[in-house]
């Protein structure tokens, strides 16, 4: 009966999928951040938080990722920022990062793109297609 309770308890908390890969999330809005990392790691994805871009950019520095979200309206140091600096050091500037803004004005996702931006996602996020541009991403590499 023990075994039978831990196998039920086990599989209750395993993820619904394989973890997908090591995410970190650069949000500012707690309701978004909340949310997002929420659904990310439901469907496997590892994920770690920053509030700011100087917390974001250390996090990134510190950190081995596979993928980053950089919301591009930041305190401290905005994410067209903290973005160049990743894209400048030897270190981060191969981690894909994915802009995620509200600003969906013409010209907003070559100025993202511009500052280093691999990929443009407008808010309110359409959550599939950005898991879907999340896992090509990763697709084909050794996690």
């Amino acid at each position: 009966m023990q075994a039978l309770a831990r196998v039920t308890h086990e599989t209750a908390v395993a993820p619904l999928h394989p973890r997908v890969g090591k995410v970190l999330l650069v949000e500012d809005n707690e309701f978004n951040r909340d949310m997002l990392s929420r659904r990310l790691k439901r469907s496997g994805w590892q994920v770690e938080v920053a509030v700011d871009g100087v917390q974001g950019l250390e996090r990134a520095r510190d950190g081995a990722f596979d993928l980053i979200l950089m919301d591009m309206s930041l305190p401290e140091m905005d994410g067209w920022s903290v973005t160049r600096l990743l894209k400048e050091s030897p270190r981060t500037r191969a981690i894909p990062i994915i802009a995620l803004t509200a600003h969906a004005m013409n010209g907003d996702r070559e100025r993202a793109i511009l500052a280093g931006c691999d990929e443009f996602e407008t808010k309110p996020v359409e959550y599939s297609r950005l898991l879907g541009k999340m896992t090509n991403f990763v697709a084909g590499k050794e996690l």
